[in-house]
C-alpha cells in the first residue's frame, strides 16, 4: 500500500470509530431518556391544553410518539459526546493554539443547542399553536403523532440555528471566514433567514416568521462581532 493511500485510509477508520461512538451515547441517552419520556410528552401537550385535547388513531401511534419524544430527548442528552466526537475528528489537524477555542466549544455547543429548544417552547410554540387551533375557526382537535412531531421537529432546527455564533466562531479562528465578510453580507443573512423560517416554522405568518427571524439575526450580529474578537 502506498504511503498516500494509507493516510486516507486510517482517517476513515478514525470516522467510522468517532461515529460508533456517537452510536453507543445516542443508544444509552435515549434509554435514559425513555424513563422521563412520559412526562415529556405531558409537557408537550400543554400549548394544547394538555393530553386530553389530542387524539391517536391508529393502533401503534402511541408507540411512534413515545419513541419520537425518547430519540429526541436522547440527542439532546448526548449533545455533549456529538459535539466532542465531531471536533475531535477535526482537532488532530489543527495547531495548539487553535485546539483549546475547539474544546470550549462542546460545552457551548450544548448550552446554545438546549437554549433554542427552551426558546422554541416558551416564545414561538404558544403563539404558533394558538394560530393554528384558531385558523378559519374550525374546531380542531390534532393528532398526537402529528402534533409532537412539527414540535420536535421545530425545537430540533432552531436548537440547531442557534449554533450559529458557536460555529462562526470556530471557522473564524480557523480563518474560514471573516468578519469583514459577514458584514458585508448582512443582506444574504436576511434573506437566509426568512426562507430558513419559512422552511421550519409550523406557519407562515408574518408573526410567526418575525419571532424566529428576530433571534436569528440577533445571533447573526453576535455571529459578525465573535468572528472580529476571533481574529
Amino acid at each position: 500500500m502506498s504511503s498516500t493511500e494509507m493516510p486516507f485510509l486510517e482517517h476513515i477508520e478514525e470516522l467510522r470509530r468517532r461515529l460508533l461512538i456517537i452510536l453507543v451515547a445516542l443508544g444509552i441517552s435515549t434509554v435514559i431518556g425513555s424513563i422521563f419520556t412520559e412526562q415529556i410528552i405531558n409537557m408537550l401537550s400543554q400549548p394544547v391544553g394538555g393530553l386530553g385535547n389530542l387524539q391517536s388513531i391508529e393502533v401503534t401511534e402511541n408507540v411512534g410518539v413515545f419513541m419520537r419524544v425518547a430519540l429526541t430527548t436522547g440527542v439532546l442528552l448526548a449533545m455533549p459526546v456529538i459535539v466532542y466526537q465531531l471536533l475531535m475528528f477535526v482537532v488532530p489537524g489543527l495547531l495548539p493554539n487553535e485546539k483549546k477555542w475547539v474544546y470550549l466549544a462542546v460545552p457551548l455547543a450544548t448550552l446554545l443547542f438546549a437554549g433554542g429548544v427552551v426558546f422554541t417552547y416558551f416564545v414561538l410554540l404558544p403563539p404558533a399553536v394558538n394560530f393554528l387551533l384558531q385558523f378559519l375557526g374550525v374546531a380542531t382537535t390534532p393528532r398526537i403523532s402529528n402534533y409532537i412531531g412539527f414540535i420536535t421537529n421545530l425545537m430540533f432546527w432552531i436548537g440547531i440555528s442557534f449554533e450559529t455564533p458557536l460555529l462562526v466562531f470556530i471557522l473564524a479562528r480557523l480563518k474560514v471566514v471573516t468578519g469583514k465578510q459577514l458584514l458585508k453580507g448582512w443582506r444574504i443573512a436576511i434573506v437566509l433567514a426568512a426562507v430558513f423560517a419559512a422552511a421550519v416554522t409550523p406557519t407562515v405568518d408574518p408573526v410567526n416568521m418575525g419571532l424566529l427571524m428576530l433571534p436569528m439575526m440577533v445571533l447573526y450580529i453576535i455571529s459578525v462581532f465573535l468572528a472580529f474578537l476571533a481574529r
